[in-house]
């Protein structure tokens, strides 16, 4: 069986990324590459880590006018990622033409409420109710758009998950029991997130900053 656990790789060096990616791959089911990663090393950098021959979740969080989104979107289909992230806040329109212009085999997944953000973060905003009210909203609003899926914390998955039961769901801010929170502000363990209905669950830094990151992937998996 393939693991749920996507790991993430937040770092500008490719060699650092090829190396970490090296050392845990017998042991996460992907590999998540974010803003940090592409900024420095763009598609080119992907192809090279696509190499290693384990997906890749490509988590760049469009947010832009739907025209911009549907071409940005054009642009990366050539790399064929498993999984690619939009910010559901950018609309119907904008997730529509993401998910028109993306490959065949690409899950187009929406950002709901970053896992950074709290109740307080999201009024300062103008964003009313809780971050579990807007979850839900959003995850509405990505399933009527034609979307796979909703990337959420593990604190609404369940809820996620019982409006949306086809849905493909995406689980950052995941820790272990003795794991340190960093700046995530909602978070739940890699057993918890699934139990809640997880599909695949993101985990940086538990594994990457290990002083052995393939044991600690070792020791997650096992949890789960």
């Amino acid at each position: 069986m393939t693991s749920p656990i996507y790991v993430a790789i937040d770092t500008p060096e490719l060699e650092k990324a090829r190396e970490i990616v090296a050392k845990v791959k017998h042991h996460v089911g992907g590999i998540k590459l974010g803003l940090e990663f592409f900024s420095a090393n763009g598609r080119a950098g992907v192809r090279e880590m696509a190499q290693l021959g384990l997906p890749i979740f490509l988590d760049l969080k469009l947010h832009d006018i739907p025209n911009t989104v549907g071409k940005a979107v054009q642009a990366l289909a050539p790399l064929k990622p498993a999984i690619l992230t939009v910010h559901a806040a950018g609309g119907r329109a904008m997730m529509e033409d993401a998910k028109a212009a993306a490959p065949n085999g690409t899950k187009v997944v929406a950002v709901t409420v970053l896992t950074s953000l709290d109740g307080t973060d999201l009024q300062s905003i103008g964003v009313d109710g809780t971050p579990h009210d807007q979850v839900e909203r959003l995850t509405l609003l990505a399933k009527e758009s034609g979307l796979d899926g909703v990337v959420c914390s593990g604190n609404e998955v369940a809820a996620a998950r019982k409006l949306w039961p086809g849905g493909f769901f995406v689980v950052p801010g995941v820790r272990p029991n003795d794991g340190k929170i960093g700046d995530q502000k909602r978070v739940v363990t890699p057993r918890q997130a699934l139990d809640n209905g997880a599909s695949i669950l993101v985990i940086g830094r538990p594994i990457t900053q290990a002083d052995d990151p393939d044991a600690a992937a070792r020791a997650i998996d096992a949890t789960i």
